[in-house]
């Protein structure tokens, strides 16, 4: 995410049996080996589909097992998966060092770093599609359905083969529809060109430069660029409700994040404590059945003595709560 800135398990065994069961399984027994102690997640309420983002547990360990063991401890079926986890799991080469977070690069830095950028594009351009496919089958037997990827792999400095990549990559995880942060308007006229040759949406994500008119431009360019909103920051970038834009493009949005930020770039706030009308905004979703997805985005500062699951179980008991 550019920047950092569902409720309770439902057990048919006992939570006991099936965290010791957990630390005992290998990887590939993992997904079927636990679900016949705990019970397949759903975290459909009342026809909308809550789901949850990767970075909402990036403070904990981010490996595709955790991250569907999260997913079923916070009984939500439904995932937009990030890259990195993904691209390892079907062997990427992993970056090495790279440094350069909040001051330039060395030399040696950028040497590397354009190092792996060029190993990663050989490797996209070449890998074949059976991790992927097998990594959908692994959420899928366990009742996780993955909605939506969003790669690091649809800049500008990326090549089409690597493009081409990532929807191939897409189909092959089962997901509707890609995200990135939302670009120029030469790069989602490109990538929009591309998404039409593969009948696959790209869900383009702002955050506080986001006006009612943000997206036209790219909509305009192609039917298969679509609006990844997040409504959070939709609210503290006009300091006005994201409803009545809801209504006028829900048909264009390929799915939401949901988080609760204060008006005037004001901060992330725990949900219900922000000026984002989260309530208000699914029981919208509710009444006129819009099937895009709900992602909790946990980004709120976990209090002390909490952790990620903790923090997003809450979030998805107040979805609940909102949608009764």
């Amino acid at each position: 995410m550019k920047k950092h800135n569902l409720s309770r398990r439902q057990f048919i065994g006992s939570s006991a049996l099936a965290a010791t069961s957990f630390l005992l399984l290998s990887k590939t027994s993992f997904a079927t080996s636990v679900l016949n102690r705990t019970g397949k997640p759903n975290s459909v309420i009342n026809g909308v589909q809550i789901g949850v983002i990767t970075y909402s547990f990036r403070s904990m360990p981010g490996t595709v097992e955790d991250l569907l063991k999260y997913c079923i401890d916070c009984n939500i079926n439904a995932i937009e998966l990030m890259g990195d986890a993904a691209e390892i799991y079907a062997g990427a080469p992993k970056r090495q060092g790279g440094g350069g977070y909040g001051r330039p690069q060395t030399p040696e830095e950028k040497t590397a770093s354009e190092d792996f950028n060029k190993k990663i594009a050989e490797w996209r351009s070449n890998v074949p599609m059976d991790k992927f496919k097998e990594l959908r089958k692994m959420y899928n037997d366990a009742g996780v359905t993955i909605y939506a990827w969003k790669p690091n792999a649809l800049g500008a400095r990326n090549s089409d083969a690597e493009i081409d990549y990532v929807f191939n990559a897409g189909k092959a995880l089962g997901v509707g529809h890609v995200t990135v942060e939302l670009p120029d308007e030469a790069q989602t006229k490109r990538l929009g060109d591309i998404a039409t040759k593969h009948k696959m949406m790209v869900g383009y994500h702002a955050h506080t430069q986001a006006t009612p008119t943000l997206w036209d431009a790219a909509l305009s360019q192609s039917k298969y660029n679509g609006i990844n909103l997040d409504i959070g920051h939709y609210v503290a970038g006009t300091s006005s409700s994201p409803v009545p834009f809801i209504e006028k493009y829900h048909d264009r949005i390929t799915s939401m994040h949901i988080k609760d930020r204060k008006f005037n770039d004001g901060p992330n706030q725990p949900w219900g404590q922000g000026d984002t009308p989260i309530k208000e905004v699914l029981q919208l979703i509710k009444k006129n059945r819009y099937k895009f997805p709900a992602t909790i985005e946990l980004e709120y500062k976990i209090p002390e003595g909490s952790n990620a699951v903790k923090e997003v179980k809450i979030c998805r008991q107040f979805a609940a709560d909102a949608l009764s």
